[in-house]
């Protein structure tokens, strides 16, 4: 994928130019303030594959969304009843939970039908939004039948609120003792820096290139895996109950956000920046309500255990088991003794997670934390640097022969794809992805000898990618690096039968 020249005239859209052997066609990312329909994405994505296409209809569905790009930004622009989303939340086999926030008390519903049977339409329960919820609701969708695509829109006190872009959700499919696990695509990324001028920092506005969540959309993943740094508390924020809802709110309404929330199912822990102040820890006063303000602004099915508080969990999603892990609540400060005391997660929530992998019958085991997790530095907010809970984890991992274990991570303000080799067992990763759209690292990491060549990225925006495909058997993992401007940076495959012991 090659960048072509900026049009003169249309500021706010970069065109790219995608080659597939002796054709190309098109392809609209379309950048701030504009949000255009994902649709465009997949036409294009397409046409350069369907040689039945003919240039006069290529043009004229050009000049059909250069037309919507310039229409004026209100009729584009959020509806006033509408703060934010919807957004799609966690999904199971017979039900999902939507979300939504209206800017004042209103009665909120779903519409929503199979993909394929638009005229079979059902509308949910209605909830009532409230002040002392930010005007949140969360609404569950039950009763679905499993393996599903549904398309829906948005009722606020009774009247459909149109978005220029798809609303989708889906139901998991029953596969088990069927058929081989269903193929999908999981994006994931970190370090989301929405400016507020008037609370930032004076001097160049730290966030930036937020198009990157716009082609984060047309990637069309099935779910979203937000691991950390969703938003960032400023210093008149972290102190109040208050200040956290509007940190969230405020970057919860970013126009570019809406595509990735509607048309995804999103599941987020969090780190530092979007749990309290810089490397905050348990003796953050806040904690207990910094954990309510991320369940009402996310939708997973659980946080934490009945016994132990978190935004910890963890969800399958086909043959793929996903460990969500909370790197705050309950961690050490950076700067005490690395003995056996210290700890990123608390020993309640390690035996949790050892319990999860050793249990899990998964063929990928995915752990996803804010910090990196392999990084053998003690440079930073790294696992390496809580010794004793870093040599247990990878130790029970070895002894016990856990196959298929990847970790995910983020924080890092760069990307890279790290990978421990031991002559005794299988290879051990660490996809760290960031940042999304805060201010980029220029640290090159060279000290560090277990970086994948080539992985390395610190001059872009970036999200990541991980698509799982093929038969039970045979599964494969296939790693992408993707920038702002909608580049492929690179690839890393992996077989699961190289994560076995």
């Amino acid at each position: 994928m090659r960048q072509c020249k900026r049009k003169k005239g249309i500021s706010s859209t970069v065109f790219y130019e995608i080659e597939r052997g002796e054709e190309s066609s098109l392809a609209f990312f379309f950048a701030r303030p504009r949000l255009a329909s994902i649709e465009s994405y997949r036409y294009f994505s397409s046409v350069s594959d369907n040689k039945s296409e003919t240039p006069m209809r290529l043009l004229t569905i050009v000049s059909t969304f250069i037309l919507v790009l310039l229409l004026p930004r209100p009729i584009l622009s959020q509806p006033s009843v509408l703060q934010a989303g919807p957004m799609v939340g966690y999904a199971q086999m017979t039900e999902v939970m939507l979300w939504v926030q209206t800017t004042r008390p209103a009665a909120v519903q779903f519409r929503y039908w199979p993909s394929d049977q638009p005229a079979s339409k059902q509308t949910s329960s209605s909830v009532t939004t409230s002040a002392d919820r930010s005007s949140v609701a969360h609404v569950l969708i039950a009763g679905l039948p499993p393996g599903r695509s549904f398309d829906y829109e948005l009722l606020i006190d009774g009247k459909t609120i149109k978005r220029p872009y798809p609303l989708r959700f889906q139901t998991l499919p029953l596969w088990q003792w069927r058929t081989d696990p269903p193929d999908f695509s999981a994006a994931f990324g970190s370090c989301l820096y929405i400016n507020e001028t008037e609370w930032d920092r004076p001097g160049t506005p730290y966030g930036s290139d937020y198009e990157i969540l716009t082609v984060l959309a047309s990637k069309m993943p099935d779910l979203m895996l937000w691991l950390g740094d969703n938003t960032y508390y400023r210093e008149i924020d972290w102190n109040t109950a208050a200040g956290l809802r509007h940190r969230w709110t405020h970057t919860r309404s970013t126009p570019e956000l809406q595509a990735i929330l509607g048309s995804a199912h999103n599941y987020a822990i969090w780190d530092d920046h979007d749990y309290g102040p810089n490397d905050a820890d348990r003796s953050y006063r806040l904690k207990g309500e910094a954990l309510e303000t991320h369940k009402l602004f996310w939708a997973n099915q659980t946080y934490g255990t009945p016994e132990i508080p978190g935004v910890f969990g963890k969800f399958e999603w086909g043959d793929v088991e996903f460990f969500l892990l909370d790197d705050r609540y309950h961690r050490s400060p950076n700067r005490a003794p690395n003995d056996e005391q210290k700890t990123m997660f608390g020993k309640d929530q390690l035996q949790w997670l050892l319990d999860g992998l050793v249990s899990s019958i998964a063929t990928f085991k995915i752990v996803a934390n804010g910090n990196q997790m392999l990084n053998p530095s003690t440079g930073g907010e790294t696992f390496f640097n809580y010794r004793h809970e870093y040599e247990t984890l990878l130790q029970f991992i070895k002894e016990r022969r856990v196959p298929g274990v990847l970790f995910l991570s983020g924080d890092r303000h760069l990307t890279e794809l790290i990978v421990l080799k031991d002559t005794t067992f299988y290879p051990l990763y660490d996809y760290t992805s960031s940042s999304l759209t805060a201010g980029l690292s220029w640290f090159k990491d060279t000290a560090n000898v277990h970086i994948v060549p080539g992985t390395l990225v610190n001059d872009a925006h970036t999200f990541g990618v991980l698509r799982f495909s093929g038969p039970r058997r045979e599964r494969v993992l296939t790693m992408e690096c993707w920038d702002y401007r909608g580049t492929l940076r690179w690839t890393h495959t992996i077989r699961a039968q190289e994560l076995r012991p």
